[in-house]
C-alpha cells in the first residue's frame, strides 16, 4: 500500500466512521485500484513466511497467496527459497476457496520460458537445452519447456543409438514454434551444417594431393574410417592404414581419435578425398630385396591360413606365402592347418621375390631332404615292389610307395586281357598289390607302375599260334556297332567285322559268352589286332570286297618259291581286294578306328601294313642252293603253294 494511500486512510478515520458499509467498500476499492494487478499475469511478490509445505507470498494486494513448497525445490530436492526473497509468480485467481490469492511459481517460470522462446524465434537465436528422454521418432529436450528433437536432426549422419545422448547439453535451432498449441521442434543438424560450411572454406584452401592434414575419426566401417578434416570428410581405407595386416579398422582407430593423414586423391567436383595413414611411414618393401635374398632361411609368424597355403609375417608390413605345395614333400596333406596354426613361429626358405607385385614366395619342405632324390636309386625301372592302394580314380589306382610318395598304375597297365571299364571293378582302398616300376620322373615328381607287366604279354606268341585261314573257336566278349569281339585265349581278342558276320549283329548268336567258330583273316601283333570272319556251315563268310589285310610268312616264302621254280602267278591268284571299291576300304578303316576307340586291345590292323615276318622263323628250303633251310620251312612253303 502506498504512503499516499496510508495518509488518506489515517487522516480520514473520523469520516470513515460516519460512512456506511457500501460507501466504505467503494472508497477502499478506489484507493487500491492504482496497483496494476490482474488475473493471468506474472507479478512480483515477497516470501513472508513458510507454513508447513506451503510458502506464503505477499504481492501488495489486500490478501496474500500460498504456493506449494515443492515448486521451490531443485532436481536434488533442495529448497531454493527463503523468507524475505522476492519471487515472480503467476496470478491464477484473485480469490480462492479460502479467500486468499491463487498463485503458482511453476506457471510463472513457464510463462517466462515461452516469452524467452518467442523472443529467440523472433530474433533467430540459438537456444540451449538438455536432452532428457528418448521418445518416438527422436528425443525430448528441456529448454525451459519440453521440446521435440527429431532423430534426423540430431547429427549430420544418422545416429543409431540415441539413448547414449540422454543427459547431454547442446545448442539447438528452433525450426518450428506454435505457442498456442505448445509445439516446439528443434534441430541440432542445422547448426552443425552451418558450422561445417564455415570450416569447409578454410579446409579447401589446405587440401592438395600429398598434403599432410589433421582430422578426427568420425565413423568406422568394416572397410575403413571416415575422417573429418574440417567440413569435409575423407575416407581412410583399411588397406591404407598399415603396411602390415589388420582385419578391422578398430584395431588401430576409435571414433573421436585425432589422427594425422596424407591426402592421396582429391576430386574437387565430387569433393571426395582419399586418405592414407601408412604413407606417413617408409614403405618396408623398399629394402626387401637386400634383406630377404633368394635362398635365405628366415623365421616368421603365421598370420593367415587360407585353403591354398599359409601367410607368414616376416616383419611389420612384409608377408610371404608358403603355398601348400611347398609345405611338405608329402602330397597327401590336403589343408595347411594340418601342418601349421595361427600365431605359430615357423622357419622358411625364400624361393622368389616379386617387388612389382609385392610378393614373396616361401618354402618349408626345402628345409627337409627331398625323398625324390633317393627314390630313383631305390626303385630302378623293372623293380617289383609291394604297396597298398591309397586311392582309386577313373584313370587308375595310386599305390603308396614311401612316406609322401604315391605311384600311379594307369588303367591301361592293370591287365593284358581283362576288359576293365573302371579300376574299382578290381581294386579298392587298402588292397595290397604287387607292381613293376615302369618310369620315374623326378622333375615332375611322377612315379609310374604296372601290374600287367608282371606277366608275359600274350601277343608276343601270337604269330606262332595263329596264321591266315586258320579256323578256331572263341567266346564272344563284346558286341559293338561295327562288329563282335571274340576272345581266342586269355589276353587275345579278335574282331569279326560286321561285314564278316554270318547273322545279324543283333542276333542272340552273339550274346556275350556264346562260342563261335571263326577264321583268321589278318594278324598284326605289333598293333595287337587280329581280324576274323565267322565260319558258317563249314565255310567262312568272307566278303567278296574284303581285301587281304595281311601276308603271312608262308605267303611271302611261297611267292619266292614259285619264282625260283619259274612259275608266274596269274591275275586270278591276286587277292580279290584289288577289285574292291575304294569306298569299301575307307568304310572298313573307319570301323576299325571306332573299334580302337572302344577297345584298344582289339583294334583291327590297317590293310596296307603287312605283318613283318618273325625274326625267329628259319629261311625257306627252296631258296637258292647257297642258302639251305630246315625241312619244316619247306613244308610250310609247300602247304602255301598247294593252297594257291
Amino acid at each position: 500500500m502506498s504512503t499516499e494511500t496510508s495518509s488518506i486512510l489515517s487522516g480520514s478515520a473520523a469520516a470513515a466512521g460516519a460512512m456506511d458499509a457500501a460507501e466504505f467498500n467503494a472508497l477502499f476499492e478506489a484507493i487500491i485500484s492504482d496497483t496494476p494487478i490482474k488475473e493471468g499475469s506474472v507479478v512480483t511478490g515477497r516470501v513472508i513466511r513458510m507454513a508447513g509445505d506451503h510458502v506464503v507470498v505477499d504481492i501488495a494486494y489486500k490478501s496474500e497467496g500460498t504456493i506449494p513448497l515443492r515448486e521451490f525445490r531443485d532436481k536434488e530436492g533442495e529448497t531454493t527459497i527463503a523468507v524475505g526473497d522476492d519471487v515472480e509468480v503467476y496470478l491464477e485467481s484473485l480469490e480462492g476457496d479460502d479467500g486468499m490469492l491463487v498463485l503458482s511459481k511453476e506457471k510463472a517460470d513457464l510463462m517466462k520460458a515461452w516469452d524467452a522462446i518467442q523472443e529467440a524465434v523472433d530474433k533467430d537465436e540459438v537456444v540451449e537445452g538438455t536432452i532428457i528422454a528418448r521418445v518416438k521418432g527422436g528425443l525430448s529436450v528441456d529448454i525451459g519447456v519440453k521440446a521435440f528433437l527429431p532423430g534426423s536432426q540430431v547429427d549430420l549422419r544418422p545416429v543409431k543409438n540415441l539413448e547414449r545422448l540422454i543427459g547431454a547439453v547442446a545448442s539447438f535451432k528452433i525450426i518450428k514454434f506454435n505457442k498456442r498449441r505448445g509445439n516446439i521442434v528443434l534441430s541440432r543438424r542445422v547448426l552443425l551444417e552451418e558450422e561445417r560450411a564455415e570450416r569447409r572454406g578454410e579446409t579447401l584452401k589446405k587440401i592438395k594431393v600429398g598434403a599432410i592434414i589433421d582430422g578426427t575419426v568420425k565413423n568406422i566401417t568394416d572397410y575403413g574410417a571416415f575422417i573429418d578434416l574440417g567440413g569435409i570428410d575423407g575416407l581412410l581405407h583399411i588397406t591404407d592404414m598399415s603396411w602390415g595386416r589388420i582385419t578391422h579398422p578398430t584395431e588401430m582407430f576409435g571414433v573421436g581419435d585425432e589422427v594425422q593423414v596424407r591426402i592421396l586423391k582429391w576430386d574437387p567436383e565430387t569433393q571426395r578425398v582419399s586418405l592414407g595413414y601408412k604413407q606417413l611411414r617408409e614403405d618396408p618393401w623398399s629394402h626387401v630385396e637386400s634383406r630377404y635374398p633368394i635362398g635365405s632361411v628366415i623365421r616368421g609368424k603365421v598370420v593367415s591360413i587360407p585353403d591354398y597355403g599359409a601367410f607368414v609375417e616376416l616383419e611389420e608390413g612384409i608377408e610371404g606365402l608358403v603355398h601348400i605345395s611347398e609345405m611338405t614333400w608329402n602330397k597327401r596333406v590336403k589343408h595347411p592347418q594340418k601342418l601349421v596354426e595361427l600365431g605359430q613361429e615357423v622357419e622358411t626358405v625364400v624361393l622368389d621375390v616379386d617387388l612389382d607385385a609385392k610378393r614373396i614366395s616361401l618354402g618349408m619342405k626345402q628345409l627337409d631332404a627331398n625323398p625324390w632324390d633317393v627314390v630313383e636309386n631305390k626303385y630302378p625301372v623293372g623293380h617289383v615292389l609291394e604297396g597298398k592302394v591309397r586311392n582309386v580314380t577313373d584313370f587308375g589306382i595310386f599305390v603308396g610307395v614311401d612316406d609322401g610318395i604315391d605311384a600311379l598304375v594307369h588303367i591301361s597297365d592293370l591287365s593284358w586281357s581283362q576288359r576293365i571299364r573302371h579300376p574299382s571293378e578290381r581294386y579298392k582302398k587298402g588292397d595290397d598289390v604287387r607292381a613293376m616300376v615302369l618310369k620315374i620322373d623326378k622333375i615332375n615328381e611322377r612315379f609310374s607302375l604296372g601290374i600287367k607287366q608282371l606277366s608275359e604279354d600274350p601277343w608276343r606268341t601270337v604269330t606262332g599260334k595263329y596264321f591266315l585261314s586258320q579256323v578256331v573257336e572263341g567266346k564272344v566278349v563284346h558286341v559293338a556297332d561295327f562288329g563282335v569281339f571274340v576272345e581266342l585265349e586269355e589276353g587275345i581278342e579278335g574282331l569279326i567285322h560286321i561285314s564278316e558276320l554270318g547273322n545279324d549283329i543283333t542276333s542272340e548268336a552273339y550274346l556275350p559268352g556264346t562260342t563261335v567258330k571263326v577264321e583268321v583273316i589278318s594278324i598284326d601283333p605289333h598293333e595287337q589286332k587280329i581280324g576274323l570272319a565267322e565260319v558258317t556251315d563249314g565255310e567262312a563268310k568272307v566278303s567278296p570286297q574284303q581285301p587281304s589285310r595281311q601276308a603271312t610268312l608262308a605267303d611271302i616264302k611261297g611267292a619266292e618259291l614259285l619264282g625260283a621254280l619259274g612259275i608266274k602267278k596269274t591275275d586270278e591268284d591276286e587277292p580279290a581286294a584289288e577289285d574292291a571299291p575304294a569306298q569299301e576300304a575307307a568304310a572298313e578303316e573307319a570301323a576299325v578306328e571306332d573299334a580302337a576307340v572302344e577297345e584298344p586291345a582289339a583294334e583291327e590292323p590297317a590293310a596296307e601294313e603287312p605283318a613283318p615276318a618273325p625274326t625267329e622263323e628259319p629261311a625257306s628250303a627252296d631258296e637258292p642252293a647257297e642258302e639251305p633251310a630246315p625241312s619244316d620251312e619247306a613244308e610250310a612253303a609247300d602247304s602255301d603253294e598247294a593252297t594257291e
